[in-house]
């Protein structure tokens, strides 16, 4: 059987989603999968990131990482996503990055793909449970399967109890939360690979 190929798909501002998802991207490929960490263009003006130094310096530490494309969202059988919300919702740089998606999408490219979500913000009740769930709302507009967490494992309860995806307060992704992302990148490994069987 071959390896479920998984997609981790990040925008982050000053590094917390960028942690996220260099957890679930360990996770899932020690889980068996092969896996694509992925981050999203930054579309704020260059100016605006240069001008708050610890922007800047988030934007240089993940240069390196291959922008996301919609030739990876084809090639995934299951998509691991982080982005921080904004005013409830996700980042305006990965929606944008979701707007491209319309030929693929159209022609069934996203359907029957496992799907994760994971988010921050900078206090517990800034939009997390929103934006995770309007994520989810994208996802069955793609005929996508929501792989949440749930309470399955644990760490869920242990790193803040959100059954609809891990939710960091911005900063702060600590061993708790990693064991969490840990769980729901393997649940997402596993039924990624049911479904492309």
């Amino acid at each position: 059987m071959s390896k479920p190929k998984i997609a981790v798909i990040f925008y982050s501002t000053y590094g917390t989603n960028h942690a996220i998802a260099e957890a679930a991207a360990k996770a899932a490929g020690e889980a068996g999968a092969e896996v694509r960490l992925l981050r999203i263009a930054e579309t704020a003006p260059e100016s605006v990131v240069n001008g708050q130094d610890a922007w800047k310096a988030q934007a240089e530490k993940m240069a390196s990482i291959p922008l996301a494309t919609p030739d990876d969202m084809v090639w995934a059988d299951g998509y691991f996503i982080s982005c921080p919300t904004r005013y409830g919702v996700s980042a305006s740089q990965l929606r944008a990055f979701i707007d491209t998606l319309g030929p693929v999408w159209q022609k069934g490219g996203l359907s029957n793909k496992a799907f994760t979500a994971t988010t921050s913000a900078q206090n517990a009740h800034g939009g997390q449970e929103a934006t995770l769930l309007s994520l989810y709302t994208t996802a069955m507009h793609w005929g996508a399967i929501i792989v949440a967490p749930g309470y399955t494992d644990p760490s869920i309860f242990e790193a803040g109890g959100n059954p609809y995806g891990y939710s960091a307060n911005a900063g702060g992704f600590d061993e708790k939360g990693r064991a969490a992302v840990a769980h729901q990148a393997r649940r997402l490994v596993d039924m990624a690979k049911k479904l492309s069987a």
